[in-house]
């Protein structure tokens, strides 16, 4: 069994907390099903927000996932011009069988354009 790591982002239509909810628990839902991840095999996750995001913390919508012993910290991404607005990335550390190049990193809907390197 190996660490490695899972990177993932949603955009936001709107800075509402049951929106960022919703979005951020399709997200790491995604992130678990496509890499065969239980929460047991969570190291831990770094979520980060763009700096227009503040109505809630995204690791919220882990907890209620029931993610409840795992480390979860927020941070805020770079105000950079012209970035993508709303988006919530994570970063996952995960003990897993998967090689790097079986890793399924997840790019929700207007994200893919972030990375078209590694979204699938």
């Amino acid at each position: 069994m190996a660490v490695r790591a899972v990177r993932g982002a949603v955009q936001l239509d709107r800075d509402e907390a049951g929106h960022m909810d919703e979005r951020v628990s399709e997200l790491l839902t995604a992130v678990l099903e496509r890499n065969q991840i239980v929460a047991d095999d969570l190291i831990s996750v770094w979520f980060t927000a763009t700096p227009d995001l503040h109505s809630d913390f995204p690791a919220a919508a882990a907890r209620g996932l029931g993610i409840v012993d795992v480390p979860l910290i927020c941070a805020q991404e770079l105000d950079i011009a012209g970035a993508m607005p709303r988006v919530v990335r994570i970063l996952a550390h995960v003990e897993t069988y998967l090689s790097k190049a079986e890793i399924s990193h997840v790019y929700l809907g207007a994200t893919g354009a972030l990375r078209k390197d590694i979204a699938q």
